[in-house]
């Protein structure tokens, strides 16, 4: 394997691809639904070179090594032998075959999954670090310096080695050893509290969004660290946390408070700053618009034909819609719920502000815009055919950012990796798995 800087400086170097039009990298080998060159990663990824070992389970990590996946990186992901990532099993629904549930698919394609016992596989994971260029984990902080896993350990394996440690809490202060979920970091930082119908609970956002979050603040973390090598030539540890990336995302509201004691609330779609910004009922659905300046105003009155709103100077600028938000909302509401979204869209076509309705699910994928940029992939599977996954949302004009293979079934590629990377023949691979160190 090439030296961990040369690494990354080739994957940074300009290789005079052809530009393409967007998403056209993403879409390589999409004919017939299935590409037959999947795996292929090339010198157009950027993170081409860069090897992985993603102890981490769930989302969060899970998350964050598929972003960083999907750029190229070569990511091994470690998992309990006989049981793997918890996520495995949060269904239904369930692939027909595999048994995996499909919520493990949204968040671990390209990656290759190998089964080793932590406690007693110890060797096996030291030779593995000290060939990769990163690490990612998210233990309950002090569980893998029990078994030669922590990050001063690994340091003295693989003194280059990023490791990054992504937790509920961080490693210092009261709350360090408690085991951190989305829902439950939503719920001390203060998201769940503003989320949701006035009058209402608090409610969680649809998806496991602190989680996520915290996954892109990583990966973004680690290319910052994969950079500083190229320089220091020196590893160092990341330290990520649910509970600090859910109050990092309050933004606004964060920011309101400590500067002027404001205490935000629940207010269902609205915002507290602009007015109007929000879904509004319609004959068949809901509608969502927003103008964020008087122009845009200006222009929603003028194709409601109530061109006398925006004049009015209890309207005409965003403070004063805002001090006046109840009597101009009730009167929106009143228009908007006369005719369908679907009508209300094709009078809006072309317009200045941001305006589109409230899908469903079904609807989302339907959608035409959807379909037109190919966002939807179809990834052959070794047992289920093939699986659907939501590609990458970022594209870029050089380089290769695409979803390449289908999430791995547990312990897929335990042989393949021992054999390629660590040299292990038939007969140690035959006794680890007598020994039941590796599945």
């Amino acid at each position: 394997m090439l030296s961990q800087n040369l690494r990354l400086v080739r994957g940074l170097v300009n290789y005079g691809v052809c530009r393409q039009s967007l998403r056209n990298f993403a879409a390589v080998g999409d004919k017939n639904n299935a590409p037959d060159n999947a795996s292929d990663v090339d010198e157009r990824h950027p993170l081409h070179g860069i090897r992985i070992l993603d102890l981490s389970r769930i989302i969060a990590g899970p998350y964050c090594t598929m972003v960083l996946a999907d750029l190229g990186a070569e990511v091994i992901k470690v998992e309990r032998p006989h049981f793997g990532d918890e996520a495995r099993k949060w269904g239904p629904p369930f692939l027909e075959n595999s048994n995996d549930a499909a919520y493990f698919l949204a968040p671990n394609r390209n990656k290759r999954s190998i089964c080793i016992d932590i406690k007693r596989g110890t060797q096996l994971l030291h030779r593995l670090v000290e060939i990769s260029d990163v690490l990612v984990e998210n233990y309950v902080p002090g569980t893998l310096e029990r078994y030669g896993l922590g990050y001063e350990q690994l340091r003295k394996v693989n003194p280059k080695l990023i490791y990054c440690s992504m937790t509920g809490y961080g490693s210092v202060g009261p709350y360090a050893k408690r085991p951190g979920y989305d829902v439950i970091a939503s719920s001390v930082g203060g998201l769940m509290h503003i989320t949701g119908e006035r009058d209402g609970p608090p409610s969680k956002v649809g998806v496991a969004v602190t989680d996520m979050s915290t996954g892109l603040y990583a990966h973004g973390a680690i290319l910052a660290a994969l950079y500083q090598r190229t320089r220091t030539q020196r590893g160092q540890k990341i330290e990520v946390d649910l509970l600090s990336t859910c109050c990092s995302l309050l933004l606004n509201v964060g920011s309101n408070y400590l500067n002027s004691g404001v205490k935000a609330g629940r207010m269902g779609t609205a915002h507290s700053s602009i007015v109007p910004y929000q879904s509004f009922k319609t004959k068949d659905g809901y509608l969502t618009l927003g103008t964020g300046s008087d122009v845009q105003f200006e222009d929603l009155c003028r194709r409601l034909k109530v061109e006398h709103l925006a004049q009015n100077p209890k309207f005409k600028t965003n403070k004063d819609r805002v001090s006046n938000r109840v009597e101009l909302l009730r009167i929106l509401e009143q228009m908007l719920s006369e005719g369908t979204s679907r009508n209300w869209m094709k009078l809006f076509e072309g317009a200045s502000f941001p305006v589109g309705p409230v899908n469903s699910i079904p609807e989302v994928f339907e959608d035409e815009h959807i379909k037109a940029i190919g966002l939807v992939k179809s990834l052959r599977h070794p047992k289920d055919g093939t699986v659907k996954v939501v590609g990458p949302p970022v594209t870029f004009s050089e380089a290769r950012n695409d979803a390449r293979t289908a999430p791995p079934i547990l312990g897929q590629h335990t042989d393949e990796v021992l054999g390629e990377l660590l040299g292990c023949g038939p007969d140690e691979l035959a006794k680890l798995k007598k020994d039941n160190i590796i599945q």
